[in-house]
C-alpha cells in the first residue's frame, strides 16, 4: 500500500506555485502584473515572460499554450488557462472586489474572448513596449521567472 504522504505525479504538478505568462515586451502586460502584484491577497502567484524559457518549458506541458504573444495565460492546478479564463481564474487571487471576478469563470470563454482579443490587438497601439523593467522590490524580484 502506498505511503500516504508520498507524492503522486499528479499531485507534485498541482502543488507548483500559479505561474502568469504574459508579454514581456508590452507595456499594458508589465502594468498589469504590478497591479496584480498591488492588489494580489495571498502571494501565490509567480510571472514570466513568454518569451522565456518558463513560457518554453509550459508550452511543453501545455500544448494549448500559443507560441504568438497575443495570450495572457496563467498555469495553475496542472492546467493551462487563456485569455479570460485565465484572468478570472487568477482573480481568486486578488483581494475584494477584484476577486468577485473569479465567479465568471463558470460562463463560456466565447463571450469575454471577443472583447480580450481585441483589447490584444491594439495594445501596443494604446500602451506602447516596455522599454525598461519596472522597479521591483526585492521580493517581488523573487518571483519572477526566466
Amino acid at each position: 500500500m502506498p505511503d500516504a504522504t508520498s507524492t503522486s505525479p499528479s499531485s507534485s504538478v498541482s502543488a507548483a506555485p500559479p505561474v502568469v505568462l504574459f508579454d514581456g515586451t508590452c507595456g499594458m502586460c508589465s502594468r498589469l502584473v504590478f497591479w496584480i502584484l498591488r492588489h494580489e491577497a495571498d502571494a501565490a502567484l509567480r510571472f514570466a515572460p513568454l518569451q522565456g524559457a518558463t513560457a518554453a518549458a509550459a508550452r511543453a506541458r501545455h500544448p494549448n499554450i500559443p507560441t504568438t504573444l497575443e495570450s495572457f495565460v496563467l498555469v495553475s492546478d496542472g492546467r493551462a488557462y487563456l485569455r479570460s479564463q485565465a484572468a478570472f481564474r487568477l482573480a481568486r487571487h486578488l483581494r475584494a472586489p477584484w476577486r468577485w471576478a473569479s465567479a465568471l469563470r463558470v460562463l463560456p470563454a466565447f463571450l469575454f474572448d471577443p472583447l480580450y482579443r481585441l483589447v490584444a490587438a491594439v495594445r501596443y497601439r494604446i500602451f506602447g513596449h516596455a522599454d525598461a523593467c519596472a522597479l521591483a522590490t526585492p521580493a517581488q524580484r523573487a518571483r519572477f521567472l526566466p
